[in-house]
C-alpha cells in the first residue's frame, strides 16, 4: 500500500513537470511569434540653408598677348630686289616705300607704249579730219580709234607694273621679320617682311560654355602679368566667337593699350580678370546639394519632423562652389548637402552641419 502511494506521488510529480515544461515552451513560442516592433532609422545627413547674397561673378582666365595688327609685306610682281630700305626693328608708317624692284624693262616698255600711243593719237586725228572731208572711210577711223584705246590700256598697265615695283608698307608698325635682302630674285607673291602694330595689343583667351555666357562685348577687363607685378592694364572685350571649337571652347579677344612706360610684347603670358560685382541679390546653394546635373537640377529639402522632400529647382549661374537658384527654393530652406544617396521622399534624417 505504501509502495503504491509512493509510485502515485512520483507519477503526479512527473506529470506536473511535463505540464510545466509544456507551458514554458508555449510561452516561449508565443513570445517568438509576436511581431517585432519596428524602430525608425534616421539617416544622418549634412545640410545648409539657401541664402541670398550679392551677385559677384568671379572669372579669371589665362591668355597670351598677340599684336593688334600683323601684316605681311608681299611683292605683286616678279623681279630682282634692287633696293631694300628697312632693317629689323625699324618703325615704318603705312604707305612708306620699303623696297624697290628692278623695273628697267618696264621703263623701256613704257617709253615704247607712249611713243605708239602718240603716233596713234596723231593718226586718229588726221583720219578723223579726212573722214569729215570724205577722204577716208568710217571703218578706217573706227579701227584707229580701237587701236588708240588699246594703246591707252597698255600704257596704264605698264604704269601699274612700274608702280608695283615700289613695295609699300600695308600698315604702320615695327618690322619683326625681314625675309629677303637686296639682289635676290623674288616671284610675285613673295613675302619680304612682316610688320606688327604694337600701339595696342590684344589678349586671346578661351572660355567654356558656362563662362562665355557671363561675358559681353564691350565689357571692361583687368589685365595683369608677372612681367609687371604692380601694373594693371585696362582692356575691353571686342570679340566673342559665335561658335565653339572642337574642344567646346569659345575664343574671346580683348584689346588693351600698350603704354610706352610698360610696353607689352606679343607672346607674353597674362591674366584676364572678368570678375564683376552688381547690386543684385540672388539665392544660392552649394553645388554639391544638387542630386542631378545642372540642367535637371533637384535637391532634398528638409521639412517638418526632419523629413525630406525631393524638390526640382531651376539653376542659374555657377559662382565657384555655389550655384544660383532661380526658382524652386526660398531663402532659409534647408537643403541636404551630403548623404543624398541614401534618401527618398519622406525619409527622416538626423542633422549635422
Amino acid at each position: 500500500m505504501k509502495r503504491k502511494y509512493i509510485i502515485s506521488i512520483g507519477l503526479f510529480a512527473i506529470i506536473l513537470l511535463i505540464a510545466y515544461k509544456l507551458t514554458a515552451n508555449k510561452k516561449t513560442i508565443n513570445e517568438n511569434n509576436k511581431p517585432e516592433k519596428k524602430v525608425a532609422v534616421k539617416i544622418p545627413v549634412k545640410y545648409t540653408a539657401a541664402k541670398e547674397q550679392l551677385l559677384e561673378v568671379s572669372l579669371i582666365k589665362t591668355g597670351n598677348l598677340a599684336p593688334f595688327k600683323e601684316s605681311k609685306v608681299i611683292t605683286t610682281t616678279s623681279g630682282i630686289l634692287q633696293n631694300v630700305r628697312f632693317e629689323l626693328g625699324d618703325q615704318v608708317r603705312q604707305g612708306q616705300v620699303l623696297a624697290v624692284m628692278d623695273n628697267r624693262a618696264a621703263q623701256l616698255d613704257f617709253q615704247k607704249a607712249e611713243s605708239n600711243l602718240a603716233k596713234l593719237r596723231a593718226d586718229l586725228q588726221t583720219y578723223t579730219e579726212l573722214y569729215e572731208g570724205k577722204a577716208a572711210t568710217k571703218e578706217k577711223v573706227n579701227q584707229l580709234r580701237q587701236d588708240y584705246n588699246d594703246a591707252l590700256v597698255q600704257v596704264d598697265q605698264i604704269k601699274k607694273q612700274m608702280s608695283d615695283a615700289s613695295i609699300k608698307a600695308p600698315t604702320s608698325g615695327t618690322i619683326s621679320v625681314k625675309s629677303m635682302e637686296a639682289g635676290i630674285f623674288a616671284n610675285a607673291g613673295s613675302e619680304i617682311a612682316t610688320i606688327v602694330n604694337l600701339s595696342r595689343t590684344k589678349v586671346q583667351v578661351n572660355l567654356t560654355e558656362a563662362e562665355v555666357y557671363q561675358v559681353r562685348t564691350g565689357q571692361s577687363v583687368k589685365i595683369t602679368t608677372d612681367v609687371y607685378m604692380n601694373a594693371v592694364f585696362a582692356g575691353k572685350v571686342t570679340f566673342i566667337s559665335p561658335q565653339a571649337d572642337v574642344t567646346h571652347n569659345y575664343m574671346v579677344e580683348i584689346i588693351i593699350a600698350n603704354p610706352s612706360k610698360t610696353p607689352l610684347r606679343p607672346g607674353t603670358f597674362v591674366y584676364a580678370d572678368f570678375s564683376q560685382k552688381s547690386r543684385q541679390n540672388i539665392l544660392t546653394i552649394p553645388r554639391e546639394a544638387l542630386t542631378e546635373s545642372v540642367k535637371n537640377a533637384s535637391v532634398y529639402v528638409i521639412g517638418p519632423g526632419n523629413k525630406v522632400a525631393l524638390t526640382p529647382v531651376q539653376s542659374g549661374r555657377e559662382m565657384g562652389g555655389s550655384i544660383e537658384v532661380i526658382s524652386g527654393l526660398k531663402a532659409g530652406d534647408r537643403v541636404v548637402t551630403s548623404g543624398q544617396i541614401n534618401l527618398k521622399n519622406g525619409t527622416e534624417v538626423s542633422l549635422s552641419n
